[in-house]
């Protein structure tokens, strides 16, 4: 049985009826690609609708000897069954030999959070005599002030602002839109941005829609976010383990925090589901106690 035509046809499924994103689809694929290479170590080389249940748990005994996370090895059982559910969609099998794989518990890790105070000191470092600086401060009360996750941040475009409106139209995972309100500061870093520095780039064909651009005229790409975000921590004093997703993290703790409503959060961070959102009440109850320790009588 021919798994690479399986796989092929498995991809464009995640991608056509999913909209997963390609990271994902390129992970799932790979995933799929690690069990057709179990089975082709297997006497008779099984096909994947040879594979029955006891296959495919000697299949993840067999990745769990790569020392592989918890993390990765759900990902790899839920690109199984994935492919499976595909299988029985499109006619391929009759029957689901994945669908009583147990998925591995997974400790819920609290994402590392910056406070008000620490964020206005990282902007307070940036060099506005360079010519990135206004680059880089819009950039920051962007992250934070819209919650974007860094490719959503890149993929910014200047037909998608509507200040006047106070929103921004933002394309998240899977190619799919949402509304996104903005802030005052992060309108008036945008605008001083494009007025300023933004006017005296030769920005490449092709590239004038995006807002955020690097000095010679192309879009920004994620690992230079990446790099500004480490370097103003670093000049900042910060020593916790920061990325642009700190930023994301800060915005939607900070709501919460402050009792936002968080059917509200989720939409505005682009959430599927509600208790990918609620990791921030965990986060806001750890606050809450801090707050009754410190300044209760009896705390």
């Amino acid at each position: 049985m021919n798994w690479e035509a399986e796989i092929k046809g498995f991809k464009a499924y995640l991608q056509l009826e999913r909209s997963l994103s390609p990271n994902t689809v390129e992970a799932y694929s790979n995933d799929i690609g690690k069990l057709a290479q179990y089975a082709a170590m297997q006497p008779g080389q099984p096909s994947y609708r040879q594979l029955k249940h006891p296959d495919l748990q000697r299949f993840l005994e067999w990745i769990n000897g790569f020392q592989l996370t918890e993390t990765s090895q759900a990902r790899i059982i839920s690109g199984i069954k994935g492919f499976y559910r595909y299988a029985v969609l499109e006619g391929l099998m009759q029957e689901n030999p994945a669908d009583l794989l147990e998925m591995p518990r997974l400790k819920r890790k609290l994402p590392e959070v910056l406070s008000l105070e620490e964020i206005n000191e990282m902007l307070s470092c940036i060099d506005m005599s360079k010519p990135e600086g206004h680059r880089n401060k819009a950039l920051l009360e962007t992250l934070y002030g819209c919650g974007l996750r860094v490719t959503e941040l890149i993929d910014l475009k200047l037909s998608n602002l509507f200040f006047q409106a106070g929103f921004i139209r933002v394309v998240g995972k899977g190619d799919k839109e949402r509304i996104v309100p903005i802030g005052q500061e992060a309108q008036k870093a945008i605008q001083w941005y494009v007025d300023s520095q933004r006017k005296t780039l030769k920005i490449k064909k092709g590239q004038e829609d995006f807002v955020f651009l690097s000095r010679n005229g192309r879009q920004l790409t994620r690992v230079m976010v990446f790099f500004i975000i480490k370097e103003l921590a670093s000049l900042a004093g910060i020593h916790k383990k920061i990325s642009p997703h700190t930023f994301r993290h800060s915005f939607a703790t900070h709501l919460v925090e402050a009792g936002a409503d968080l059917r509200a959060v989720q939409d505005m961070l682009g959430h599927e589901s509600i208790t990918t959102t609620e990791i921030y009440t965990h986060i806001s109850r750890d606050y809450l106690r801090e707050v009754v320790m410190k300044y209760h009588p009896r705390g």
